[in-house]
């Protein structure tokens, strides 16, 4: 694991790993990962504006019914994503639909 996914994994809570690194069950989430780390190494948001707007994603996706059994983490993740990319007018709302 490298240095920014090893400060990644420890600045933001309930990312799924082993003892390697992150885990993930699907290659969009691995990219989704990807781009959230590209992401803040350009300096578009910090670890912890990251790990607040993560946390509200999982909090209103709970409170809408998510059983919150980790299998969802990564739709969370994306939904993080979009909304600080669209939040620091990196893009618009018609770039993240397509």
């Amino acid at each position: 694991m490298d240095a920014v996914s090893a400060r990644a994994t420890g600045s933001v809570p309930g990312i799924p790993r082993d003892e390697d690194g992150p885990v993930f069950r699907e290659p969009w989430e691995a990219q989704a990962f990807a781009m959230a780390l590209a992401l803040h190494a350009r300096g578009l948001f910090t670890w912890p504006e990251w790990a607040a707007t993560l946390g509200a994603e999982i909090k209103r996706a709970t409170a809408a019914g998510d059983p919150d059994t980790g299998e969802t983490y990564y739709r969370h993740w994306l939904n993080a994503l979009e909304r600080l990319v669209a939040e620091k007018g990196a893009t618009d709302p018609a770039n993240l639909a397509r």
